[in-house]
């Protein structure tokens, strides 16, 4: 059984995840009204101000592109599981993205919730889990190289950066491009997945001496590439275009509320600064990264030169139309799929 099995078939509500749903929320609602307003040098009154003056027709235009964007991203979904409809994935990723949204480190309820929804619709065991790690590989990568790509745009472009940014930057490039050469390798090649696992395994050795191993790094790197490569092989297309569309929309929604909210900053640096709010989704200290990416994005967005209300502004109505959005929406999510017939699973790979 995999850890992503295992994940999805133990996770129950405990006292362990309310107290960290309620810690959670906590420090979310912490950095949200003191932490953003603080580092980006504002005060709610001000941001409520710009917010207040959004109509009705630029908040449907914002939800169109919002939806646009998840849709877009069940490209990613059925090229990972084939036989999947592009419905059934919009529902199965719009429902474990609002369980995720609401739990600090809620990525494994999201999963425990994908798999449970994908397992009543027929899929096996195998079929399900090897979805999930290719599509954490392909999200991983698609944030990785968001900042790589912007921080390398700031440096070559911009004459405001300082040298000492400028070779920070740098430095962030080459180590960004090592990472995810190391990642591509991997995958496409069994050799270079076995180097890099016997590389990996040296170097935690020391560390490891003491603890108990199910099995070595090696043998994880060379079982976790030979549930990629296949899908890979025939649904890399698919896997691509989607993300390409999920955060090509959402950057669309991100110049439209910036534009809306006042924001005047070149293509270049806005696009920085959404590459950096999409990084800061990963941190699991609060659902979703609420909080944490609002405060880094308006900070960098600030330091660039914009108007702090004007910058926090719009990084707000972002965060309302991207992680509070589908909260509601993962909600009806969930309410087709208690509608939709189910098909238990009977594959072979059940075991």
């Amino acid at each position: 059984m995999t850890e992503v099995e295992a994940a999805a078939q133990t996770w129950g509500p405990t006292w362990r995840t309310v107290v960290q749903m309620v810690v959670g929320f906590g420090l979310s609602a912490v950095i949200l009204i003191w932490g953003l307003p603080h580092f980006a040098k504002t005060s709610w009154g001000e941001v409520w101000a710009i917010v207040s003056r959004l109509s009705w027709r630029q908040s449907a235009g914002f939800a169109v592109l919002a939806l646009l964007g998840l849709w877009s991203y069940t490209f990613t979904l059925t090229a990972s599981i084939p036989g999947l409809s592009h419905l059934r994935a919009f529902i199965v990723n719009t429902a474990g993205s609002a369980v995720s949204n609401v739990l600090p480190g809620g990525g494994a309820v999201g999963l425990a919730a994908t798999f449970a929804i994908c397992r009543s619709w027929g899929f096996g065991k195998r079929v399900v889990s090897t979805s999930a790690i290719v599509t954490g590989v392909w999200n991983t990568l698609a944030r990785m190289l968001l900042p790589i790509i912007a921080i390398a745009g700031l440096a070559v472009g911009s004459s405001h950066l300082p040298p000492l940014m400028r070779d920070a930057a740098a430095a962030a490039v080459v180590s960004g491009v090592v990472i995810v050469a190391l990642f591509v390798a991997v995958i496409a090649s069994a050799r270079a997945a076995a180097t890099v696992g016997q590389g990996l395994d040296r170097m935690l050795r020391p560390l490891t001496r003491r603890a108990k191993r199910s099995m070595s790094v090696e043998a994880l790197t060379r079982d976790l590439r030979g549930r990629i490569v296949d899908t890979v092989r025939t649904g890399w297309f698919g896997l691509t275009i989607g993300l390409v569309g999920y955060f090509g929309f959402y950057y669309l929604l991100f110049l439209a509320v910036m534009k809306t909210a006042g924001v005047d900053l070149p293509l270049g640096q806005l696009f920085a600064a959404f590459a950096i709010g999409r990084l800061l989704t990963s941190v699991g200290v609060t659902p979703g990264g609420v909080g944490v990416t609002e405060t880094g994005t308006a900070t960098a967005l600030v330091a660039w030169g914009a108007v702090p209300a004007e910058a926090t502004a719009g990084v707000v109505l972002f965060s309302i139309f991207t992680h509070l959005m589908e909260v509601p929406v993962g909600a009806l999510g969930w309410l087709a799929w208690s509608l939709l017939p189910k098909t238990p699973a009977t594959t072979p790979d059940d075991d």
